[in-house]
């Protein structure tokens, strides 16, 4: 995606308050992130302003977290952030924005999970509860959650970069989980961006899930590829003990397919970030971990 970075200072945020939401205010304001879509400011200790400040999808993205997420967040057993206040377009910042509860925790990327079975088990009854049937005019997803092989481009691409130790390895799992059945069951709501920094820990366990501007109706494959990425060593098989319905052998498949990907992107976030390139993050080197977790699963 184009990048289209604008400044967003804290006196532009202080000021689209003071005309849209001037209860708001005098909240205390500080920059708490810039993401790939859009930048985070915390207002006082319970609220967080999103703005779009790179990508044009990121419009979309957030009227979409504000018409579907409210009534999702009740019955998800991790806190989410749940808009609160819309911001339309105006002279002095031509773009929507929202406000939205803040949800505390770190970034997996940078504090991974570390007690095995407990985030499994939380992982689990988090996907078990969001992976419902979703209603008619539920979003699609940008690619997210519909046949792998339509991501087939995305794979190669990717791979003939040549910055993997076992490419043809890493193509035995994608080819397997593009060969899998595909899901003929119901559209099913999917957090369609469920990587590492999309996740919040806090004691070693996921505390939070943030980020659902690709929130969309699809196969639930594509959420449950999260268990090699985001889990330790070895958990994977207590995640699927714990997620409910029993998951049978196509979507495992399909999942791999799917973690695959995540890894993917998650290598080159990281060797963008390694060489300062915009969009980079230096704390994604562990998708080389989740990759050979993946391989494992082939050679069992």
């Amino acid at each position: 995606m184009p990048h289209t970075e604008i400044d967003i200072p804290a006196d532009l945020v202080r000021d689209l308050l003071l005309d849209q939401h001037p209860d708001l205010a005098g909240r205390p304001l500080k920059l708490g992130a810039r993401g790939w879509d859009n930048q985070l400011w915390r207002l006082g200790d319970d609220l967080a302003g999103r703005l779009p400040w790179a990508t044009q999808s990121a419009d979309a993205l957030l009227r979409k977290e504000h018409a579907w997420l409210p009534a999702l967040a009740p019955r998800l057993p991790l806190p989410v952030p749940v808009p609160q206040r819309l911001g339309e377009p105006s002279e002095r910042f031509p773009r929507p924005w929202i406000v939205t509860t803040w949800v505390p925790g770190s970034p997996a990327d940078r504090a991974p999970a570390t007690r095995a079975a407990v985030a499994a088990g939380t992982l689990a009854a988090f996907l078990t509860a969001l992976h419902r049937p979703a209603p008619e005019k539920a979003p699609v997803g940008r690619g997210r959650g519909g046949p792998l092989a339509d991501r087939a481009e995305q794979f190669a691409s990717a791979i003939e970069l040549g910055l993997l130790p076992e490419p043809d390895a890493v193509r035995a799992v994608w080819e397997d989980a593009v060969a899998a059945p595909e899901w003929t069951g119901p559209a099913l709501w999917i957090h369609g961006d469920l990587h590492p920094a999309n996740v919040l820990t806090a004691d070693g366990t996921f505390c939070g899930v943030i980020d659902f501007g690709d929130l969309c109706a699809g196969d639930p494959a594509c959420n449950l590829a999260a268990c090699w990425i985001l889990l330790p060593d070895r958990a994977a098989d207590r995640f699927h003990d714990a997620y409910q319905p029993v998951v049978d052998a196509a979507p495992l498949r399909r999942a791999r397919g799917w973690a695959v990907l995540t890894a993917l992107s998650g290598i080159l976030i990281g060797e963008a970030g390694l060489h300062g390139r915009p969009g980079g993050k230096s704390t994604w080197p562990p998708a080389h971990a989740a990759l050979r977790r993946l391989i494992a699963t082939i050679r069992r």
